[in-house]
């Protein structure tokens, strides 16, 4: 059978990218097409590096042509993914020189779901092949144990280098410490400032990380001594702001940007995340409710020139699966899987352009004044 370009470009045409929403040929994302006499051959060129429906195009890019020649198109069809070349992260020193990238998971206010979109973008880096780590900041409220089905357990403690260290328990692909581990789970953590951050800084100092492409730091709400020895005892990459819609959210959130974006500190701001964004009952797969208000974050992400990384439905599976321990990531052909997956790729894409385009994070050195915080970059 003869093939032409223009009938495999047809064909494709009916293949749509879920992040973009528009189809594979309009994007550009098919180059070298070859179409003749028993044969097929082309060429998808993702735009970004270890995004995550890759595989997913192709299987599509696949079943259109069956669908559109026969089943005898497989035997004539050559289907070859290309990614653009990664720009190494700059390699860092101090207490974590294995790592790439730290990236800071905060929110404006507590109840957003910050926790819950750490967890799920964690895995979701995981499962496109990343080394990643989760570090619970929040120890006054940590969650991470539990939304991974991990309470009780213990990290294993061993002699490195003539110091004790903690080995991060490992599931779903990610390492993972939180001073939950340490606690009873039904015990109120009642510390001043300097002990909670002193227990951050052994977390991070002492916790045997190795390589990792992504540390996410998932942080408590709001500003504070949390945040604070954070970025005076690593060199953070970047920082993903997740709120609501509502507008008593988003206050805070500007709150929050000002503090990582502020002169002292200087931490890039990679984007925002849309939590809640509408509500959508099992029954009802393709209504949206917009209990929290319509899109908020998105307009103010528009307005302070940042991006909106995703949107996250408000689905029941999501509660679900957070108190189960099975993220909802892991359910990748559900609404919440693919949120959570495109952010991950958009996440990942955001990362490569600002160690491309911008100088490394410096720690910042942390002085006390008649009370008062003085920060500069060391």
């Amino acid at each position: 059978m003869k093939y032409t370009a223009e009938s495999v470009l047809q064909s494709l045409r009916q293949v749509v990218h879920p992040e973009k929403g528009k189809d594979i040929v309009e994007l550009g994302m098919i180059q070298n097409l070859v179409a003749g006499e028993g044969k097929i051959s082309f060429e998808i060129q993702s735009p970004k590096a270890n995004d995550p429906l890759l595989s997913s195009i192709k299987k599509a890019s696949s079943i259109a042509l069956r669908n559109s020649f026969g089943g005898e198109v497989e035997n004539v069809l050559s289907i070859k993914v290309n990614t653009p070349v990664v720009t190494p992260a700059p390699l860092r020193t101090g207490p974590l020189p294995g790592v790439k990238n730290i990236i800071a998971i905060a929110s404006g206010k507590g109840g957003v779901g910050k926790s819950t979109v750490a967890v799920n973008l964690a895995v979701a880096l995981a499962k496109t092949g990343a080394l990643v780590g989760l570090l619970d900041a929040d120890v006054y409220g940590p969650s991470i144990p539990k939304m991974f089905a991990l309470e009780g357990e213990r990290p294993e403690i061993k002699n490195i280098n003539n110091k004790e260290m903690m080995i991060p328990i490992e599931k779903y692909g990610v390492k993972l410490l939180s001073l939950g581990f340490f606690v009873n789970p039904d015990d109120a953590v009642v510390w001043r400032g300097p002990m909670a951050t002193n227990a951050l800084k052994q977390l991070i100092t002492l916790g045997d990380w190795g390589e990792l492409d992504y540390l996410l730091i998932d942080l408590p709400p709001g500003t504070g001594d949390i945040h604070l020895t954070m970025v005076q005892e690593v060199a953070v990459t970047g920082a993903v702001i997740v709120s609501t819609p509502q507008q008593v959210a988003l206050a805070d959130v500007i709150k929050g940007i000002a503090m990582f974006a502020g002169e002292k500190i200087n931490v890039p701001v990679l984007g925002l995340v849309e939590n809640m964004s509408w509500f959508t009952p099992a029954e009802l797969p393709e209504n949206k409710y917009f209990i929290f208000g319509k899109e908020g974050c998105k307009q103010l992400a528009q307005n302070l020139g940042l991006d909106l990384l995703a949107q996250i439905p408000l689905v029941q599976s999501i509660c679900e699966n957070g108190d189960s321990g099975t993220p909802a990531v892991l359910n990748s052909g559900d609404p919440a899987g693919i949120a959570f997956s495109t952010l991950a790729a958009n996440l990942i894409s955001k990362i490569e352009k600002r160690n491309l385009e911008m100088n490394p994070t410096k720690k910042v050195e942390i002085t006390n004044t008649d009370g008062c915080d003085v920060v500069k970059p060391k």
